[in-house]
């Protein structure tokens, strides 16, 4: 397992590349039309995804 350590602002700033990146590939699987392609970015999704809710679970509210 890896452990990193983000101040406040950066960990904001990777939390808002997270979600573009997100909405990015959600437009991507809409749009492609190979599946294995397509299963290959769902994967990468959810990843992604799951890396977010972490970040989101060690952010400080505000």
């Amino acid at each position: 397992m890896i452990h990193l350590t983000l101040g406040e602002e950066e960990a904001q700033i990777l939390q808002e590349v997270l979600e573009s990146c997100i909405s990015d590939l959600s437009m991507e699987i809409a749009d492609t039309d190979r599946m294995e392609f397509r299963e290959i970015l769902k994967t990468r999704k959810r990843t992604l995804l799951k890396v977010l809710e972490v970040l989101r679970g060690t952010m400080p509210q505000s």
